[in-house]
């Protein structure tokens, strides 16, 4: 497998580094970046072969990943003076759908697009994938091992069904880092130092990510069995239902997914 990648922000650093910690060579990987800076990271942090439009590598590369902001990606497709039909497409760029990818790239359909998240820059994303019918098994295994190499990968049978993905995975972390921030400003609140309350909050949404991971449980479960009746867990809990927490992050998701949507029409109309 050779690959090129599009553009040579952190995404494809992050995608990049775990290849490489996979065993995959450096002389299989190339990178178009057009920023000076960026060009030169990758090269002293990856030792890959970077230019800044298309070369011999990039045309011998059989796929090519997409890592370029979502607003260029037009006018970097037009740049591709390459022949794609042999090639794999994958796509990482938030919102463009694969349709309006195609019709800039003159109909290529053998395409994939990702939705992955930030922990994928310390190996610990999880990315959602789509492929459309004409990509093969063997494609679509090779979209896996890309994106596998930062983190875990699931599939869905229907692009439209990315967007609650971005709701759910993608702005997920920054649900996850404002719940941190919440539960240390309640300590501060109670009387903690705000050093304290940092800690015990980062390490407790830690620990029990973890303890979820690895426990082969539902969350559910193991919510139930740190509620004691009467105790503790029990009255914070009745004030999230009090509350409708439950229905009001439900709310928030569909706004997210609503508005993926709503970009990715934006993103994909030609008069831009």
């Amino acid at each position: 497998m050779k690959i090129a990648f599009l553009g040579g922000g952190n995404m494809a650093n992050a995608l990049i580094g775990g290849l490489i910690a996979r065993g995959f060579e450096r002389s299989t990987i190339s990178v178009i970046e057009v920023n000076d800076a960026a060009r030169d990271k990758l090269a002293a942090q990856h030792k890959v072969r970077v230019s800044t439009s298309p070369d011999a590598a990039s045309h011998e590369a059989d796929t090519l990943l997409l890592a370029v902001k979502p607003q260029d990606m037009k006018a970097a497709l037009a740049s591709l003076d390459a022949d794609l039909s042999g090639k794999l497409v994958i796509s990482i760029a938030a919102g463009l759908r694969l349709a309006d990818l195609s019709r800039w790239l003159g109909g290529h359909g053998r395409m994939v697009r990702c939705m992955p998240n930030t922990p994928a820059l310390i190996g610990e994303g999880v990315a959602a994938l789509y492929a459309l019918p004409a990509v093969s098994a063997e494609e679509r295994k090779r979209a896996e091992t890309i994106l596998g190499a930062v983190g875990e990968v699931v599939w869905v049978d229907d692009e439209a069904l990315l967007d609650p993905v971005t709701a759910v995975s993608g702005s997920g972390p920054a649900y996850v880092f404002w719940f941190i921030e919440q539960l240390a400003a309640s300590g501060e609140k109670l009387g903690l130092a705000p050093g304290v309350a940092h800690k015990l909050a980062l390490r407790t949404v830690l620990g029990a990510a973890k303890l979820a991971a690895q426990s082969g449980e539902p969350p559910g479960t193991l919510r139930e069995r740190v509620t004691s009746k009467g105790g503790t867990t029990e009255a914070a809990l009745k004030v999230f239902g009090k509350e409708q927490l439950a229905e009001r992050l439900h709310r928030a998701l569909e706004a997210a997914s609503r508005r993926g949507a709503e970009l990715g029409e934006q993103l994909g109309k030609d008069g831009k």
